[in-house]
């Protein structure tokens, strides 16, 4: 009994540290978990608390893995773990039997689970926290209290530390399709080798006051149109394939609803993208910027504002006047939540290709880059070759 408790708690404990870790890498994805979840539950007034909430988890997870291993204040710990994987275990439930979750981020985008690998996974744990919690009276603590606090001290202080320096510097290991040396036009693509879902083409006809539907190769025999009234016709899929990109969604306009996309991410030519939510950060990051959109456009390189604000705000007075030198662009607010971890997130790019990124935090660092860069081929014409006639600032 003792040796089986012991093998619990160290895979309860290094489980819950290892997942922890990897979310504490990217906070921000765990946010945006939460916030699906809030969408389909109707909860959308806990948006702006969920990256507190997914701070506290993920510390929590750490701290929790730690006390396990350690043996520390079992009677407590044991409680809460408890609590805690009902809860994973909860969600991880819903998201497999409603349908309406795919992924629920259990160890973030690095290591992505589907919901029945996660649901199947929290099982598993809860069988162990439960013999670890019947069995909790008999955990001594593995090193004396003084050393046990020490230990859950900096392993706090560690937790909220490094969660902090990613939140303000961009993710250590970035796991997400837009890392470094990714190729945009080819992550649109589908994988190679990939298979595509199989469909066939239904009918749903209305018989005797009843719906009724059949492929076009199972057309019933006493079929006449004065007794089935046609209702529709869709393409249903018999087997699911997995011929989907990693990127989706990623589609730059103008803010005349031009499509830009193709036009600039063939163009063998350095780019910079500053790309912007809603609420971006203050400081002192504009003055950064503006030097290196000067340094740019020495070289003729194009520099753009990839956002999903108004235009109105984007040169409005109160807005940074380094977005007056930014051609503007618009991106869908959530693809923008992918592409910059922190607001706003400077990319340089060629030909789609992403070469560097930074934080806004860190465009000191970009300024050396931009000045190594040599120069793209001077234009013919000095206009900007995505922008539409008509567009004027207001």
């Amino acid at each position: 009994m003792k040796y089986i408790l012991t093998i619990s708690r160290i895979i309860v404990g290094v489980l819950f540290i290892f997942s922890g870790l990897v979310k504490a890498n990217d906070p921000l994805g765990l946010s945006y978990k939460m916030q699906e979840f809030f969408e389909v539950w109707g909860w959308g007034f806990l948006d702006n608390y969920t990256l507190a909430f997914s701070v506290a988890m993920i510390a929590f997870e750490i701290i929790a893995g730690v006390a396990v291993l350690v043996g520390w204040q079992m009677r407590l710990f044991s409680w809460l773990l408890l609590l805690l994987i009902l809860f994973f275990t909860f969600l991880t439930g819903y998201a497999v039997f409603s349908g309406k979750v795919r992924e629920c981020g259990c160890f973030g985008d690095c290591i992505p689970l589907t919901a029945n690998q996660s649901f199947m996974k929290d099982l598993i744990l809860l069988v162990l926290i439960g013999f670890i919690f019947i069995f909790r009276n008999k955990i001594k603590p593995v090193l004396p209290t003084r050393g046990s606090v020490v230990i859950l001290f900096f392993s706090a202080v560690f937790s909220f530390a490094f969660m902090w320096f990613v939140l303000l510097h961009l993710p250590v290991m970035d796991c997400l399709p837009y890392k470094v040396g990714n190729n945009i036009p080819e992550k649109m693509k589908a994988p190679p080798g990939s298979i595509p879902d199989s469909t066939v083409i239904s009918f749903v006809y209305v018989k005797d006051g009843k719906e009724v539907e059949f492929t076009a190769d199972q057309f019933p025999e006493d079929f006449d149109d004065a007794v089935y009234k046609f209702v529709k016709r869709y393409d249903k899929v018999v087997r699911k394939g997995n011929a989907e990109p990693k990127i989706k969604d990623f589609f730059l306009q103008t803010f005349y609803q031009n499509d830009t996309t193709q036009a600039l991410l063939q163009e063998d030519k350095y780019q910079l993208y500053l790309f912007l939510k809603d609420g971006y950060h203050k400081g002192t990051w504009p003055e950064v910027m503006e030097t290196i959109v000067q340094t740019a456009t020495q070289k003729h390189i194009s520099s753009f504002l990839v956002t999903s604000i108004p235009i109105a705000d984007v040169y409005s007075p109160e807005a940074p006047a380094v977005f007056n030198k930014l051609f503007p662009l618009r991106l869908d607010p959530v693809v923008i939540k992918t592409v910059a971890r922190t607001n706003p997130t400077l990319y340089l790019m060629k030909k789609g290709t992403i070469l560097r990124k930074w934080s806004y935090a860190d465009l000191d660092k970009a300024l050396p880059v931009v000045l190594t860069l040599s120069a793209n081929p001077a234009p013919a014409e000095q206009v900007q070759p995505v922008a539409d006639s008509t567009q004027q600032k207001p």
